[in-house]
């Protein structure tokens, strides 16, 4: 769209070029038909002055038995002609060269009184009948003395006779010739439907300045140019009509020199511009774009060497992609390097606290062993069990593929067989406990995975208190995510009912551990026997997706 208002200017000057050729064009057609037709109403008004020195000429012999026969061979001999006639002062038909029509009026007509009255000369605009076959006029002398009317001669000639052609180099094409009379009625014409109405007081400017022009619409309803000179005096007029063509007509008759060369170069230029930007700059911009589709995909190896031939200021635009993509690979493999720096950092931190949480649980063992009281031995033992599940904790970050999220199924086995493993002096008869783990796929972060295991071991060591006896049991682990909710259920098959955990520690660390999680615990006598801790808290991601 910028190109083309940038050469809309080619387009501009060349339609004002065809416009001024066209109004020069339609002076010059103006003009012509004015020439033509002065040049049609001299020749027309030489024509009939000829006729009336021949009638003049003719007038004295044109009676008797030989009149017919004489005006024949005249004619004959004159070409030009269509009739010659003698009439009487009454206007009666004496003799002619031809057939001549019956007009009882014509004594009475204007042409004929205009005669009578003195008149040497007249041109008949309404000779009251036709007497030619085509358009003529009616040329008319009066025979006689000034003091005596003997009639008339009359000579009948046609526009074509009159030499009043619309051929000739003046004419336009399409032109048309009439013959009008002083009222401007036309009684003569080449076409009658060319011929409108005229303009007003066009006679009056004619017999002036010897000719006048207007435009309107013929009878038809379609525009054309007119031209008027005065033929007789003030009573007979020429008039020529030529279509006035329009400008997309006047275009259709000139179309290469007018508005195809615009057009052409209009377009031509708006090519040229058009393929110069897409060969110097469109294509390269498209090139640079498919690169930085690559780079944002994180594929920075490639390097634009296809823009070295392009223009300058894309060469220095792709050295620069070129350079960026440098400098992200340069930042990106320092930030490897420091996240890699930082995740053994992060890896070793863990590793030591899980190793001084062991010595702690090795201290603990030992100082469990030097007492002898069972209920300072039971304390120390739930005190050992629980560092170590969060060192299990601290185990599980450094050992695994993130340093912030666990795994929570291999987890809560590894945890469940741990502390099974562990000393369990004092508590149970020694007896096999077998364990169940069922457990779903969570990945949790250490925050909330700390509550969960703390529970757990809670739970656990309960069920070492209280279920199991010197003939062992089962301890069943589940673990399921239903959706927005996670489910922890430790199960044992022993005696032990709700009422064993009284209100000790453990069941206040495990309401506080729920209450954590935002979530519930409740204890569920099974049946025939056995007691089921329950722990139900939202998930991890739900719990993201509504904080």
């Amino acid at each position: 769209m910028a190109l083309c208002v940038a050469l809309l200017p080619v387009l501009i000057l060349g339609g004002l070029q065809s416009i001024f050729a066209f109004r020069a064009e339609a002076d010059a057609r103006r003009q012509s038909l004015e020439l033509a037709a002065g040049h049609s109403a001299t020749i027309a008004r030489a024509r009939i002055e000829a006729a009336g020195v021949l009638l003049q000429t003719l007038g004295p012999g044109s009676v008797g038995l030989e009149c017919a026969q004489r005006l024949a061979d005249v004619r004959a001999r004159l070409p030009g002609y269509a009739n010659l006639i003698r009439f009487d002062a009454r206007g009666r038909v004496s003799c002619a060269a031809a057939t001549t029509p019956y007009d009882p009026q014509r004594g009475a007509r204007p042409w004929f009184q205009a005669l009578r009255a003195s008149e040497d000369m007249v041109v008949a605009s309404a000779p009251g009948v036709v007497y030619a076959d085509e358009p003529a006029v009616l040329a008319a002398v009066r025979a006689g003395t000034p003091e005596r009317f003997d009639g008339a001669m009359a000579a009948v000639l046609t526009l074509r006779e009159l030499k009043l052609q619309t051929t000739n180099r003046f004419m336009p094409e399409g032109a048309e010739v009439a013959l009008a009379d002083s009222n401007g009625r036309v009684f003569a014409a080449t076409r009658p439907s060319a011929f409108g109405a005229p303009q007003l007081d066009w006679r009056q400017i004619a017999a002036r300045d010897k000719s006048v022009m207007w435009s309107g619409a013929d009878l038809e309803g379609h525009s054309r140019n007119y031209s008027a000179a005065p033929l007789v005096d003030d009573h007979v007029f020429v008039i020529l009509s030529a279509p006035s063509s329009g400008l997309l007509s006047w275009a259709s008759i000139n179309p290469i020199s007018r508005l195809l060369l615009p057009l052409l170069a209009f377009f031509l230029a708006l090519g040229a511009v058009l393929y110069a930007a897409e060969r110097g700059v469109i294509r390269w911009i498209v090139y640079l774009q498919r690169v930085a589709a690559i780079y944002a995909r994180g594929r920075f190896t490639v390097r634009p060497l296809q823009a070295e031939r392009a223009p300058p200021e894309i060469r220095e635009l792709a050295a620069t992609l070129d350079a960026m993509a440098g400098g992200i690979v340069a930042r990106d493999a320092s930030l490897m390097d420091s996240l890699a720096e930082k995740d053994a950092l992060m890896r070793e931190i863990h590793h030591r606290v899980k190793n001084n949480l062991q010595i702690i649980t090795s201290l603990l063992n030992m100082q469990q062993r030097a007492l002898s009281d069972p209920a300072a031995k039971a304390a120390m033992n739930d005190t050992r069990q629980r560092i170590t599940a969060l060192a299990q904790i601290y185990r599980a970050l450094y050992q695994g593929p993130d340093l912030k999220r666990v795994d929570l199924r291999p987890f809560l086995e590894e945890l469940t067989a741990q502390l099974l493993a562990s000393d369990m002096g004092g508590f149970g008869g020694g007896g096999l406990v077998r364990t169940e783990v069922h457990a779903d796929p969570l990945v949790i972060d250490p925050d909330r995975l700390a509550p969960i295991a703390l529970f757990a071991v809670e739970a656990i060591t309960n069920a070492q208190k209280h279920a199991f006896g010197p003939s062992g049991g089962t301890l069943v682990v589940g673990f399921h995510v239903r959706g927005e909710e996670a489910e922890l259920s430790i199960s044992d098959d022993g005696p032990g009912a709700v009422e064993s955990l009284g209100g000790g520690v453990g069941r206040t660390l495990m309401t506080a551990f729920a209450r954590q999680l935002r979530g519930q615990v409740a204890f569920e006598t099974r049946e025939p026997r056995g007691l089921t801790v329950r722990l139900t808290f939202p998930t991890p991601q739900a719990l993201s997706a509504a904080g």
